[in-house]
């Protein structure tokens, strides 16, 4: 959900689903999680939270084991030459 501050008119706005505006001269509108206006310069993000959905084929379990595993530092392994 975003919300946005329209400098001309002071007038917030939410996203949702429909199409938001604020009516004055710059235009300001917001959709879902996209804003457009007519000079962005004017206008402010109030708040953004970026939603993030994960689409694993994998459990958390693997995940994790996969994420140790990434951690792992290589060992050297030294030989005596003859």
């Amino acid at each position: 959900m975003i919300t946005v501050r329209c400098k001309v008119c002071n007038k917030e706005l939410t996203s949702t689903r429909r199409v938001l505006s604020c009516g004055c001269p710059n235009q300001t509108t917001i959709v879902d999680n996209k804003i457009g206006a007519i000079d962005l310069d004017k206008v402010v993000m109030v708040t953004c939270e970026k939603e993030v959905k994960i689409d694993s084929h994998f459990s958390s379990e693997e995940l994790a084991y996969q994420e140790s595993r990434r951690r792992r530092k290589v060992k050297r392994l030294d030989f005596d030459v003859r």
